[in-house]
Formats: structure tokens, C-alpha cells, sequence
């Protein structure tokens, strides 16, 4: 793992705490390479569940606990207030333990990269007189968007149809592009929505706050004046260096999966497809369709009579359409996880039918894939808009009127607008545009690159 080092003469240690999931992993445990290409020593802290889902070369891992050590947090029923009340209570005190036996060794931490779901790390980072640095795995706008409402200046109005709703700095947003915890989603998923308001209380204290995104990725501040984005320092995209600038040797995958990749068989299957002609369908390691809407999808991939790889859980495969996996089954494989980078890098996949959680879309972004976004909740339907507005590199299927279900025949109509025709063409130039923008942010040099170099000289300057 050996890219060119900094100045750093003595190695400053960073711990990282990442929340257990697998879309905050992902970039978090990516930034923890990046820093230690460029001579920083990493400790990633992560809860015992996780420790084993961890595993990249030159990156220690420790242990600390959350209260619910080996229970997955997935598991029905599961209660996120709870979880967080546990989480802070135990993990602040194993944390603080793991800093302090770093204390009297020749590598004292000077510096907590704490996933901004978890801001009392900053409280532990304080109490041990070391830096903090806030890493938001959200993209900037709903960053910014979410912290105005969390503080009371972004009220919603009665009238919930009116349109635009504004931050100044970011696109503007109308309200089914908002975070679904805003508005939809506030009483039916309270507790998600309460974690994502509480990244925010005290997140101007930390030394730094990091996005994972890239300069004009986002922002339009000098279309419409002083911004009101949140301020932050971008370091994205955050994936493997192997699929950007390869500076990073042998850094193909991300080093962090909670669930074990079908790969062999996906890459193989995909070999036998013709160039472009592949539908990679995959609705994230949280994407629980409901019924209705998965019958839709399956509906539409029969349909399209386009060739497409799907991630889809053994629990659904019964839920689908009688006959579908038979009628279907020379043009389509299912599976129930893969290695999703080495797939949409594979030279079959035409398109990414996603559900624009940010992770996928920056991956498919910043590979160069045409995107049709079926977004469900959360942040999803904000990303959904950059895909087919901001940076013109796909479609956001629509939802049909009053029924908050995406109908076959609208995906149907996406996915040939991405594969085929005129329209295919332009989206295509345009997300070769935007990939080689993801490339040129992370070389040497690049904006991303330039705000990383940044912070591990100030910590050298703290030593």
C-alpha cells in the first residue's frame, strides 16, 4: 500500500470510529487507507460484531464494545434509540480506554475520525485533549438541508406541494427530494430520522468535518450567491483506489464486508454477455423492497428483455412473480450479494438500476455507469435527482400518483432510455465526464487529494 508519503517525519496516529453498517464502513475504513498511503498510523475502532469484517493490510483494528456485542443491528425489532443510548454509554468509556493504553507507547492518538452518527465521539475526543474530526457519509446537500431543519430555519409548509425549497449553495429541492425523514418517513421511521438530526448539535466544535463528495460535485454557489451549504472539507470519492487513480497498490476492494461476496460466479456469468448489454440491479445491503414494489421490478426486468445481474435476498426470490425466475433464467442471474465495484466495472454492465443510497451512486458515478434510480427512503431521493438532473448521467424512475409505488412500465421506459437510443448516447458522454472528474479529484494533486494532504500535515503540526 505504498503511495508517495507527506512530510509527516514523526508518523501521527489516527483512531477511526465508523458506525456498523455497511454503508458507513465502506468510506470511513477507505479513509483510513488513504491516510496510511500518506504515513499515518490507523487504529480503526469498531464494535466486536464487526472486528472480523475488517481486514486491510497496514490498518489495525481494536475492539470496543456498544452493548450489543454480538447481535446484529439489523435483526426485526431492533430498536435504534436503544441502540444509540447503548452505544454512546458503552463506547465512550471503551474508547477512552483504547486512547489511554495508546498514551505511554511511542504512538499516543492524535486525532478521533468519528462517524458523525456518533458525535459523542467528539466529547471523548475533547476529554482526552486530542483532535476530532466529524466524517458525514451523507452528501453535502443533505448535510446541509438536514442541518437547517434540525436547527429550526427549515420549517415545512403547510402546503407541502410548494416548491422549491432552498439552501443556498445546493440545487434546489422539492419536497418528495427532500430526506424522506423529513416529511414521509418522519412517524414511521422516527428513530433513523432522530440520528441523522443529532449529527448536528455540535459538529462546528470539531477540528474538521468531512464529506464524502468532491469539489463541483454539488455545490452552485456562484450561480446563486453566499452559501449556506454546510462547511465542510470534501475528500470523496471514497473507494478503492484501484477503480480512480491506483496510487494505492493492490487496493481493489474495500477491506470491510459484513456479508460474505458471491464474486466468481457474477464475474463469469458476466463474461458471457455482450459488451453494455447488462442491467446490474441492487437495492444496497439495507434494500428491503416491499412487496408490491418488488413484484414491479421483477415485472419490469422481464419486460425489458435486457440481460441483468440482480442482488436480491434469499427471503425475496419466493415473493417474486410465478414463473418469473424460469421465464427469465437465460438472461438473468440472481444473487445475494457480490463484490458491486468489480461488477459495475465489468465491461457487460450497460446500467445501474439502484436505489441511489450515496455510496452506490458515487461507485457508479465515478465508474462511469449509467444510473436508474428507484429511490426508497432517506437521502435516496435527493442523490436520485443529482443522477438525472445535476449531472444528467440517468433517470429517476417516477412514482405513480398516490400509490408511492414505481410501476413496471415506467422502469421499463428508464432502463431503454439508458441502454438504448440517442438518449444513451449523451448519458453516456456525460458519465464518462463525471468519471473522469471522480479520477482527476483523487490523483495527485486533485482537490480530494489536495484536503487530505492537508489534514495529515496538521496533524504533524500538532506533534
Amino acid at each position: 500500500m505504498a503511495e508517495t508519503t507527506t512530510t509527516n517525519k514523526l508518523k501521527s496516529h489516527v483512531v477511526v470510529l465508523p458506525y456498523r453498517v455497511q454503508g458507513h464502513l465502506n468510506p470511513m475504513v477507505q479513509f483510513a487507507k488513504r491516510l496510511v498511503s500518506k504515513g499515518v498510523k490507523v487504529t480503526i475502532a469498531t464494535t466486536t460484531y464487526t472486528v472480523s469484517s475488517i481486514s486491510t493490510p497496514l490498518v489495525s483494528v481494536e475492539p470496543i464494545s456498544d452493548g450489543f456485542d454480538f447481535i446484529p443491528i439489523a435483526i426485526p425489532g431492533f430498536n435504534v434509540d436503544t441502540y444509540a443510548e447503548s452505544f454512546e454509554l458503552h463506547g465512550s468509556e471503551t474508547l477512552t480506554r483504547l486512547i489511554e493504553k495508546f498514551k505511554s507507547t511511542d504512538s499516543p492518538i492524535d486525532c478521533l475520525v468519528y462517524d458523525s452518527f456518533l458525535p459523542w465521539g467528539l466529547e471523548v475526543a475533547r476529554s482526552n485533549s486530542i483532535s476530532a474530526a466529524s466524517f458525514f457519509t451523507n452528501n453535502l446537500t443533505v448535510c446541509s438541508v438536514m442541518r437547517k431543519f434540525s436547527n429550526g430555519t427549515f420549517p415545512l409548509p403547510a402546503d407541502l406541494n410548494s416548491s422549491p425549497y432552498l439552501v443556498r449553495g445546493v440545487p434546489a429541492l422539492s419536497y418528495d427530494e427532500l430526506p424522506s425523514f423529513m416529511g414521509r418517513h418522519w412517524l414511521s421511521h422516527a428513530g433513523h430520522g432522530r440520528i441523522l438530526l443529532n449529527q448536528f448539535p455540535n459538529h462546528e466544535n470539531a477540528d474538521w468535518r468531512f464529506v464524502n463528495g468532491f469539489d463541483g460535485l454539488e455545490t452552485q454557489e456562484g450561480e446563486i450567491g453566499e452559501s449556506e451549504a454546510m462547511k465542510a472539507t470534501l475528500i470523496g470519492p471514497m473507494i478503492p483506489s484501484a477503480y480512480l487513480d491506483d496510487r494505492i497498490k493492490g487496493d481493489e476492494d474495500y477491506g470491510a464486508s459484513l456479508l460474505k461476496p458471491i464474486l466468481e460466479e457474477c464475474i463469469e456469468w458476466l463474461g458471457t454477455k455482450p459488451s453494455k448489454s447488462v442491467a446490474f440491479v441492487s437495492f444496497g445491503s439495507f434494500g428491503v423492497l416491499f412487496e408490491k414494489q418488488l413484484i414491479e421490478i421483477a415485472m419490469a426486468l422481464q419486460e425489458s428483455n435486457l440481460n441483468f445481474l440482480w442482488v436480491i435476498k434469499d427471503a425475496h426470490i419466493a415473493k417474486l412473480p410465478e414463473g418469473f425466475v424460469e421465464s427469465t433464467k437465460d438472461r438473468g442471474l440472481l444473487v445475494s450479494w457480490c463484490n458491486q465495484l468489480e461488477v459495475l466495472a465489468h465491461e457487460s454492465i450497460g446500467c445501474f438500476l439502484t436505489h441511489c443510497g450515496w455510496n452506490s451512486t458515487l461507485e457508479g458515478l465515478s465508474l462511469g455507469v449509467p444510473m436508474v434510480g428507484v429511490p426508497q427512503w432517506s437521502d435516496q431521493m435527493c442523490d436520485a435527482k443529482f443522477v438525472e438532473e445535476v449531472w444528467k448521467v440517468g433517470y429517476r424512475a417516477k412514482e405513480e400518483a398516490g400509490e408511492g409505488v414505481v410501476k413496471s412500465e415506467e422502469v421499463v421506459k428508464c432502463l431503454k432510455k439508458v441502454m438504448e437510443g440517442e438518449s444513451s448516447v449523451t448519458i453516456r458522454e456525460s458519465s464518462k465526464k463525471w468519471k473522469d472528474l471522480a479520477v482527476k479529484a483523487m490523483s495527485e494533486g486533485g482537490s480530494s487529494d489536495q484536503s487530505i494532504n492537508e489534514f495529515v500535515e496538521s496533524l504533524g503540526k500538532k506533534r
